[in-house]
């Protein structure tokens, strides 16, 4: 069985992979282009896929007809069509709970930096600008007491509602498509309706599974509903906020303020006005960059691999529906 992986990932998955005697294979190049990519998806029976930068649709399937299954270096899968997999049988696999800790630590770290206006400040040092002592210069705010919305509250949602009652005593509350039966017991987390959330939320954070449905679903008609000295954290997808309207809340003091590990579009530019604000923090999508999460994504990715190899279910599936012939 011949595995195409499209970058280099930790060696643990590699040689996991190399001992079930399947035949890895990397690109020559470090960038590839469409075309590029496409050709050596042909070569393989199974990909092993890291990033989000190509799509896996129906012209790609067409195009790749004896492949045999997808193995996701994440654990979104948004970038996939899962009903086109599902109707050619092709399982897609995915890499849950091992970085849930991981991204929680990075919209925590968001929620702090924001907050504290930690980006602006640093960005003073660094310039030599520390300037005298002004007691009414760039204040932050405090986190104490105050309410933690959660939109998608499930196992990283669920960490970053557990750091935050932990370390400031925060109310929890979220909105999901299903009562989280855990969060309520263990949190006192309350289920809320989605207009409830953005409108009660000191800091709202999202952490769903990204859909078409959500494109731009944080946008101008929200922001202006969110409490004035709200948090925004995005560690989920980009695709969940319009940039332009979330700039526009931000310098018209709709919000107090934003957080993101995901931008729209990826990667963003560096003339983007977002990152001249003194309330904004932006990283580079690093939230499962720990080398206890790496290492963790690069087995479960592997698992899949083999468990196909061998003919058995992958372990850790996105479209499990696929084993039951649906379509």
């Amino acid at each position: 069985m011949k595995v195409f992986v499209n970058k280099m990932i930790p060696e643990t998955g590699i040689r996991m992979l190399e001992q079930e005697g399947l035949e890895v294979f990397f690109p020559e190049q470090e960038f590839l282009s469409q075309k590029k990519w496409l050709e050596y998806c042909q070569k393989a029976d199974a990909i092993l896929s890291v990033g989000t930068e190509f799509r896996y649709d129906r012209a790609f399937f067409t195009a790749c007809p004896d492949l045999k299954a997808i193995a996701l270096y994440s654990v979104g899968f948004d970038h996939v069509d899962i009903k086109e997999a599902n109707r050619r049988n092709i399982p897609v696999g995915n890499t849950p709970d091992v970085l849930s800790k991981a991204t929680s630590d990075v919209a925590f770290l968001l929620m702090q930096a924001v907050a504290r206006r930690a980006s602006f400040n640093f960005r003073k040092v660094k310039d030599g600008n520390w300037g005298a002592f002004d007691p009414l210069h760039a204040l932050g705010q405090e986190l104490y007491g105050k309410t933690l919305g959660i939109f998608g509250l499930g196992r990283i949602g669920f960490e970053m509602a557990k750091k935050s009652q932990k370390a400031f005593d925060m109310k929890i509350l979220y909105h999901n498509r299903h009562r989280n039966e855990d969060a309520e017991k263990e949190l006192n987390a309350k289920f809320v309706s989605f207009e409830e959330l953005i409108g009660s939320s000191d800091v709202l954070s999202v952490h769903a599974n990204f859909t078409p449905k959500h494109e731009d679903l944080f946008n101008r008609s929200v922001f202006e509903k969110m409490k004035a000295n709200a948090i925004f954290i995005n560690t989920a997808r980009g695709g969940f906020h319009n940039e332009k309207d979330l700039y526009e809340a931000l310098t018209s003091e709709q919000i107090w303020g934003a957080g993101l590990d995901v931008t729209n579009p990826e990667p963003m530019s560096e003339e983007n006005p977002l990152l001249e604000l003194s309330k904004v923090c932006v990283l580079p999508h690093i939230g499962s960059a720990t080398v206890e999460a790496r290492n963790g994504m690069a087995k479960l990715a592997a698992e899949n691999i083999i468990a196909v190899s061998k003919g058995r279910k992958m372990p850790h599936c996105a479209n499990p529906e696929v084993y039951s012939g649906h379509e």
